[in-house]
């Protein structure tokens, strides 16, 4: 008998945990769409699904249903890839026979540029993180440092341990999404603020906690949760006044803005990003365009 959506559901997460290595996050993303999926559908045999079935579960997510409110574009796209990677994966395992996602097509997405702030807001922003010497202000400022400094993921910074950096040869060691490594150069800058909070802050914290290998430790001396890093952010833009909504993403858009404003080559950035593509990059050289035509616009005698 053919399994049902949700049991070949469980086979395919199953899968991407154990084989694929997926992130902890992406995993559980895949997991909601994938239950939603499999709600919608109820007890039926996956083999029994088809085309329409799963334009229809698009369809329904753009539109809302009982308890449930009509999602963004961009979330309908990131549920269609998980069905999507269900019916592949299902084809391969021999579960059925045809894969009838493979024609369905995401809803299109509005073209939003990413948000950046100006060099001199991103050091206002690292001179109110590390507003005094106490053991927090200092790891804070090594944090907004090092986010910036090599343009890493908000998960890829917390994640680091004390040995992922070498700051004499001057690079880190992350590891983004699906597990993949990459090494980032990092700045003296970034070098300073961190040396300065490994000496004279991280053996404070650490004496609170049981001993972790964690580079930026919590006041109880735990490893600093993605949620406290974007409370240090937070907390520091309201007290550089910055009038601009700060995320640790505002600082990995500022990083690859900046680079390219100083005239890097997108493939370097991209690789810096540790995108797989270079399309997704290429979405920063449209700031980049746009910044320009400001400033031709204000500045050239007969641009308008």
């Amino acid at each position: 008998m053919s399994l049902t959506v949700a049991a070949a559901a469980a086979r395919y997460l199953d899968h991407l945990a154990v084989e694929r290595g997926l992130a902890g996050n992406t995993l559980d993303s895949y997991r909601r769409d994938l239950r939603r999926y499999a709600a919608l559908l109820g007890e039926r045999p996956l083999a029994s699904v088809g085309e329409a079935d799963v334009a229809g579960f698009v369809a329904t997510l753009r539109e809302g249903s009982e308890g449930h409110p009509p999602v963004k574009a961009s979330s309908a796209a990131r549920a269609l890839v998980a069905v999507r990677g269900l019916h592949r994966f299902a084809l391969r395992e021999g579960l059925v026979e045809v894969d009838v996602s493979r024609e369905v097509r995401p809803p299109a997405l509005p073209r939003s540029l990413p948000k950046a702030i100006s060099v001199e807001d991103v050091q206002r922003l690292i001179g109110a993180a590390a507003f005094d010497q106490t053991p927090l202000a200092l790891r804070d400022g090594a944090l907004v440092e090092l986010l910036y400094g090599t343009g890493g993921r908000i998960s890829e910074i917390v994640g680091l341990d004390v040995d992922d950096l070498d700051l004499d040869a001057g690079y880190a060691r992350l590891f983004g999404k699906g597990s993949k490594e990459r090494v980032v150069p990092v700045g003296s800058y970034a070098r300073d603020a961190v040396s300065a909070y490994l000496v004279r802050a991280r053996p404070a914290l650490a004496a609170a906690g049981r001993g972790t290998p964690a580079l930026f430790l919590n006041a109880r001396g735990g490893r600093l949760s993605r949620q406290s890093a974007w409370t240090v952010l937070k907390d520091a833009a309201e007290r550089a006044g910055l009038e601009a909504v700060v995320s640790p993403h505002t600082l990995r858009h500022s990083f690859a803005t900046h680079l390219l404003d100083g005239g890097a080559d997108v493939r370097v950035v991209q690789e810096l990003l540790g995108h797989a593509s270079v399309t997704t990059t290429q979405v920063y050289t449209l700031v980049t365009v746009d910044r320009l035509r400001e400033v031709y616009a204000t500045a050239h005698p007969r641009a308008r």
